[in-house]
């Protein structure tokens, strides 16, 4: 079922004297349940791509429709309860509230909707128990490593079940152990929860842990391949081989 459609985008920065064309007539759709990285060089348009879905920027022109709404016309209430209740979103740098437990962290956006007591503390230990963070809730960011401060972001993302989960560069400032782990619990997410997830990455290894590929050039789709029933090993093979047609324009980020 179709959760996501995206119809010939583009956005454009500066002005008449000095455009810059960032996504240049872009088309794709996500499936519900889904698992979707975009990949491309720095400048490529992909983290562009993903702050228009997720509307912290405006399209110049296009549509794009998220259970059939066309979010691209939301505005002042409508676009922040789109934002509030259909959107989660994680960042490459956490963006944490540093004044706050994990805890009241992940809960706050369930405080913001009136939930319940009762029904916030279920809601948090449940996703806390899914990514592994039980022992850190009652932590301040400051005193976790960089791993438990993506997984309680990863958290606070997904604990409204928004219908689409949209991360930046979630494995950026990971070490290996921390990145693998995170991944790992995003194919959790994905097969066991059936979240539709939509991640921008330049890192093949990180890519190869999604169902889908889709590669960024210049603004535009340069390309894009499906796991299928391939192994993590082979789909992360094929994956190297488009990044390799790609050429020098991959090679200082990766």
């Amino acid at each position: 079922m179709e959760l996501l459609k995206i119809q010939h985008i583009e956005k454009y920065y500066g002005s008449r004297s000095s455009l810059t064309k960032a996504i240049d007539d872009i088309s794709f759709s996500v499936e519900h349940g889904e698992f979707v990285a975009i990949m491309g060089a720095s400048g490529s348009g992909k983290t562009t791509l993903l702050n228009c879905i997720s509307t912290i920027d405006r399209v110049t022109a296009g549509h794009i429709f998220l259970e059939n709404t066309d979010i691209t016309t939301l505005k002042g209430r409508q676009l922040n309860r789109f934002r509030r209740e259909k959107l989660g979103f994680i960042f490459q740098d956490f963006n944490l509230l540093d004044t706050l437990t994990a805890y009241e962290n992940i809960s706050l956006a369930l405080s913001i909707q009136k939930m319940s007591a009762g029904d916030i503390d279920k809601a948090v230990n449940t996703v806390a128990a899914q990514l592994g963070i039980t022992e850190v809730l009652s932590k301040y960011p400051y005193q976790m490593s960089g791993g438990e401060k993506q997984r309680v972001a990863s958290a606070r993302a997904i604990v409204t079940d928004p219908k689409i989960v949209l991360a930046d560069e979630p494995t950026g400032a990971l070490d290996s152990k921390s990145a693998k782990m995170l991944l790992e619990r995003f194919n959790y997410l994905n097969s066991e929860h059936n979240a539709t997830i939509m991640m921008v990455t330049h890192d093949s290894f990180t890519a190869s842990y999604a169902s889908r590929v889709i590669f960024i050039k210049d603004g535009r789709i340069f390309n894009e391949i499906s796991r299928g029933s391939d192994t993590r090993k082979q789909f992360f093979d094929k994956i190297i081989d488009v990044v390799t047609l790609l050429g020098g324009d991959m090679s200082d980020a990766l």
